[in-house]
């Protein structure tokens, strides 16, 4: 439990640098379009994140109120470069629910 507390405790002092470390890119597909409906944004995220880091990082950067924030890791394919076998990198996606009446607009550009 105390881990749990420490982990958000560090999560929430985070600089700006940080939390542009957790919070690579948006994922823009239709999928991800489609879910803005629910009030939810899809994020690339740091392979090592945590869900305190990435609430927090999200809140920081956008100043929205994240309710929830769900992940997973997209195993990289294993493709042919230049005809020998080699292996994409694993991709931390994450799913953050907003609140209601939240929004952000990933047009914009970050300042």
């Amino acid at each position: 439990m105390t881990d749990i507390l420490a982990i958000r405790r560090q999560a929430e002092r985070m600089s700006r640098e940080a939390m542009f470390d957790v919070v690579r890119a948006p994922v823009i597909t239709e999928k991800a379009t489609a879910l803005s409906e629910k009030n939810q944004v899809v994020f690339r995220v740091a392979i090592d994140a945590t869900k305190p880091q990435i609430k927090a990082a999200v809140e920081g950067l956008f100043g929205v109120k994240v309710l929830a924030v769900n992940t997973l890791v997209q195993k990289g394919k294993t493709k042919r470069f230049r005809g020998r076998p080699g292996v994409r990198s694993d991709v931390k996606k994450a799913f953050v629910q907003l609140a209601e009446g939240q929004s952000i607009d990933l047009s914009a550009r970050l300042a």
